[in-house]
């Protein structure tokens, strides 16, 4: 017969597997407080529920939006925080009763999860889905958390944390792709690509012919070349003051480049017979007011300017005459993840990167590891990276 302590012990083993609370070890990236750095520790995550999966993450983007997590510019409801929003990696772990899904799939994560049952995703916008509420907070929907440490609940990251070795994440958030396609590229689009290639052709409704300032050369920024390129712009006009990056902009699409919008306003009304560019993009690493109104004034009647990059959220106020905002019927646009739909348009992307007509690998300036994340970022703040992608240990 079993002893009275083993039987204990397999009850108390049984009703934690239940709970969803049996976990393994994996290394990650929180941060702490705000401001702070990356710091590496190693986490407790639970093994997958219902609608989840364990997935061994292969590659992480290093995007802009998790540097603001660290200078404070977007708070977040709880620390630690395992950081991390653009990533790839292939499933090792189904949760029960969790059809469409096998160990061995790959996926491409989706930072904005699509319910496919809300207002907004029945309407073709799953990228304002109603499950977004819960980005910052780093919890499910429920107010649960999936990481610990030392104990205590670790948030993930649009709840996913891609800077994890492995990740738990709900199948809201996952994407899965063809298993030949490489993940060290295709975890781009699972946010910086769909978010540039968006802000032009479905924020900016770029037409061929039109005249496009982007502000801004990074990740996003480089994305916006290429959509307003693909939609047939004549002028493609790239706006940054680092030369690598205005270099880069002229070989992934853009027709010409200046370092500054002064530069770029004059160029766009000496091509349009003075009247300004069609639509300006701003995708500066961290946009102000002053931005918004710089992408203003060079716009044209009926113009448009689209705001995709962040900056501070408790910022308020932007520098624009009322007056040339109602009687030039000029439109500043928000743009979340391009007005894309994640689980329609990163298949869409990858299939026209297959096809050539979408650059990726292009894009990846340097890799970094888990250990090197701080480096990484400490490149993209010099202007080195158009992005630096994190590539995980196998």
């Amino acid at each position: 017969m079993v002893g009275t302590a083993r039987l204990r012990g397999l009850m108390r083993d049984m009703t934690d597997t239940i709970k969803g609370t049996t976990t393994m070890k994996t290394r990650t990236a929180v941060i702490r407080e705000a401001p702070g750095k990356w710091d590496i520790v190693e986490c407790d995550v639970e093994e997958p529920r219902q609608g989840e999966l364990l997935v061994k993450m292969v590659a992480s983007g290093l995007c802009h939006s998790d540097d603001h997590l660290c200078t404070g510019d977007i708070p977040v409801a709880m620390y630690p925080m395992a950081g991390g929003h653009e990533g790839a990696g292939i499933v090792e772990q189904v949760g029960p009763n969790t059809p469409g899904w096998e160990v061995g799939d790959h996926v491409v994560m989706s930072f904005l999860p699509g319910c496919g049952k809300c207002r907004w995703c029945a309407s073709g916008q799953q990228n304002l889905c109603d499950l977004g509420a819960t980005l910052l907070a780093g919890s499910r929907a429920d107010g649960s958390y999936r990481m610990t440490l030392d104990g205590a609940p670790v948030g993930q990251m649009c709840g996913i944390a891609t800077f994890s070795e492995h990740a738990l994440i709900s199948v809201d958030s996952a994407v899965k792709v063809d298993k030949d396609l490489p993940l060290d590229k295709a975890c781009l689009v699972g946010c910086g690509v769909g978010t540039g290639w968006g802000s032009a052709v479905n924020s900016a409704q770029v037409y061929p012919g039109h005249t496009v300032i982007i502000m801004g050369i990074g990740g996003i920024g480089i994305n916006a070349v290429q959509g307003a390129a693909h939609a047939g712009a004549s002028n493609v006009i790239a706006v940054d003051p680092v030369e690598f990056k205005r270099e880069k902009a002229m070989e992934l699409g853009a027709t010409h480049a200046f370092k500054n919008m002064e530069e770029a306003t004059a160029f766009a009304q000496s091509v349009t017979n003075g009247q300004g560019a069609d639509s300006a993009i701003v995708t500066v690493g961290v946009v102000k007011g002053e931005h918004v109104g710089e992408a203003f004034a060079a716009i044209r009647k009926g113009g448009t300017v689209v705001v995709t990059g962040l900056g501070d959220l408790t910022e308020v106020g932007i520098p624009v005459s009322l007056g040339e905002l109602t009687l030039f019927q000029k439109r500043i646009q928000g743009s979340l993840f391009g007005e894309s739909s994640p689980t329609r348009d990163i298949l869409m992307l990858l299939e026209m990167y297959r096809k050539g007509r979408l650059k990726l690998d292009e894009l990846v300036t340097r890799t970094y590891t888990l250990d090197t994340i701080n480096e990484g970022y400490a490149d993209m703040h010099a202007g080195k990276n158009l992005r630096g992608v994190l590539i995980h240990s196998s």
